[in-house]
Formats: structure tokens, C-alpha cells, sequence
């Protein structure tokens, strides 16, 4: 799963002009779901949205994170994350997963976030959303969590057999 996030002072999301989802001071998360995500990815990348230490502290140096702040979380569905840009002028979204585990797998993340945290708002899963932020720095972060390879690959990837 991927997470662009965004520090803010305010966020909102709107659907055909009528207000879905708004925070004052906190995070805006853009979600996506990759094939082969599942409930564990999910559980991670919460953990890593609620815990990155983006918010000042009295130094002035990123050692806060949305839980030591109490701000918003606003968390918005965008599978477009997960394209694949790297050959021609037209991405590919062959690694998103389909539109069922997207949906199943962004509404888990909404509901873990809402179990740790107190102030989350959400987008419309498959809505033509209109976001609307103020993003405070600029500070924004790629987070991405991705499901554990197989033995096999992790063998490969160290040259030989696991130990």
C-alpha cells in the first residue's frame, strides 16, 4: 500500500460541491491500494501514517507525529499512486489492485485509523473528488508498505539459500 502524505493546516474533499471530509491542522493522506496488499499491509502503513514524526517540536525539528500532535488525519482514496510511470506517456495501472480489494482494503485503513485516532475524515471511494489543502512547509513524504516476499525471492535476493 502507498501513502502520499501531506502536512497541513487544513484540508477538505468535497463530491459533486457537497463537503465529504475536512480537517484543520494535520495529515492528508492520499491512499493506494497494489495487488497483493492485504490486511497486514494495511495495519502497517496506519501504523506509518500515525507515527511518521512530521510536526515540529519545540526545537523546531520533525520529532512530533500526528498522534503526539492530535490533528486531523483525512484520508483519500487515489489509485492513481500506484501507476506504473517508468515507459512511455501513459501510465499503467497494472500493479493497482482491483476495485473490490481497493475498496475492502481502504476502508480497513480507515477503520484501524479511526481505532488509534480520534479525528479521521475520508474521501469517497471511486468518487470524482475535488481535495482542497493548504500544505503546511511544503511537507510531503511517500510511504509505501509492501507484503512480504516469498522464501524463494528472499533466498535469490541474498544470493542463496535462506539460513
Amino acid at each position: 500500500m502507498i501513502a502520499l502524505i501531506q502536512r497541513v493546516s487544513e484540508a477538505r474533499v468535497a463530491v459533486a460541491g457537497t463537503l465529504v471530509g475536512e480537517i484543520g491542522a494535520g495529515i492528508l493522506a492520499l491512499v493506494a491500494v497494489e495487488r497483493g496488499d492485504g490486511e497486514g499491509e494495511a495495519a502497517r502503513l496506519v501504523e506509518r501514517v500515525i507515527g511518521y514524526r512530521i510536526f515540529a517540536d519545540a526545537d523546531g525539528r520533525m520529532n512530533r507525529s500526528l498522534a503526539d500532535t492530535g490533528g486531523g488525519l483525512l484520508a483519500v482514496p487515489q489509485f492513481t499512486l500506484a501507476a506504473d510511470t517508468t515507459k512511455g506517456a501513459r501510465p499503467s495501472f497494472s500493479a493497482a489492485a482491483a476495485p473490490a480489494q481497493g475498496e475492502r482494503l481502504f476502508r480497513r485503513f480507515v477503520a484501524l485509523a479511526r481505532a488509534r485516532h480520534p479525528r479521521v475524515a475520508t474521501g469517497v471511494f471511486g468518487a470524482d473528488m475535488q481535495v482542497r489543502l493548504v500544505n503546511d512547509g511544503p511537507v510531503t513524504f511517500w510511504l509505501r508498505v509492501r507484503p512480504p516476499r516469498p522464501a524463494y525471492d528472499r533466498a535469490s535476493a541474498a544470493g542463496g539459500a535462506l539460513p
